[in-house]
Formats: structure tokens, sequence, C-alpha cells
């Protein structure tokens, strides 16, 4: 079964950016799509970015649109997060995650990441503050 480790969170001030990186041992990396997802304390989990298994598509929430990217390294078993222009409210615990269902049914026919997903795998997550 596929392992999921995150890495790369950390403190940045408002308007920094962050590299998150999901790296993934076991199984067949490139048979999965990747979601990432965070957690701030006292609130539920949303979605960020959702790859599908080629890298071909990537969906966003509304709210990281523009700001977020989420490429993937089949070669390395690596996922990345490039965050840019972070807020204050970015400020949570980051998880990659394998959802049990593909990235668009995830988004939805407006192709903005939702908050309905489950998840058959996901790592230990990496903390990002984002704080001056």
């Amino acid at each position: 079964q596929v392992q999921l480790v995150e890495s790369g969170g950390g403190l940045v001030q408002p308007g920094g950016s962050l590299r998150l990186s999901c790296a993934a041992s076991g199984g067949t990396f490139d048979d999965y799509a990747i979601l990432w997802f965070r957690q701030a304390p006292g609130k539920e989990r949303e979605g960020v970015s959702c790859i599908t298994a080629s890298g071909g598509t990537k969906y966003y929430a509304d709210s990281q649109k523009g700001r977020f990217t989420i490429s993937r390294d089949n070669a390395k078993n690596t996922v990345y997060l490039q965050m840019n222009n972070l807020r204050p409210e970015d400020t949570a615990t980051y998880y990659c995650a394998i959802p049990t269902k593909p990235c668009t049914l995830i988004a939805g026919s407006r192709g903005s990441l939702s908050d309905r997903f489950d998840l058959e795998v996901w790592g230990q997550g990496t903390l990002v503050t984002v704080s001056a």
C-alpha cells in the first residue's frame, strides 16, 4: 500500500511562499490521483488542490486559484504544492492523500475543488503558519 509523507511546512510572513512536498513509497504511485487538503485548529478540513494520476489535470479550491500550483513528478514519486502570496488564513496543517473518488468528482460541475471527499490513504501532515 502507498504511504505518503509530507514536508516543507514552516513559518512564513504574509505574502511569502512555501513549497510543500508529498513523497510516496510502496504501491504504484502513478496509478493514483493525489489530493492536498488542510485543517486549521477548530475548523473542518477543506480541499486545497487535486491532481490526476498523469498530472494532466489539476483542480483548485476557489480561494487558492492563482496563488497555489500543484504538480507531480512520477519519476520521483512526489507531488508538490507551490504556495505563493500566503495569507494568515492559510495557516493550517496540510495533508496529502489518495482520495477514494477521482479529482473531477471532488471538483464537481464548476471545476472548483470541494470539501466533499473521502480518503484511502493520507500522510501525517505538515504545519504551515502564516504570520508576521
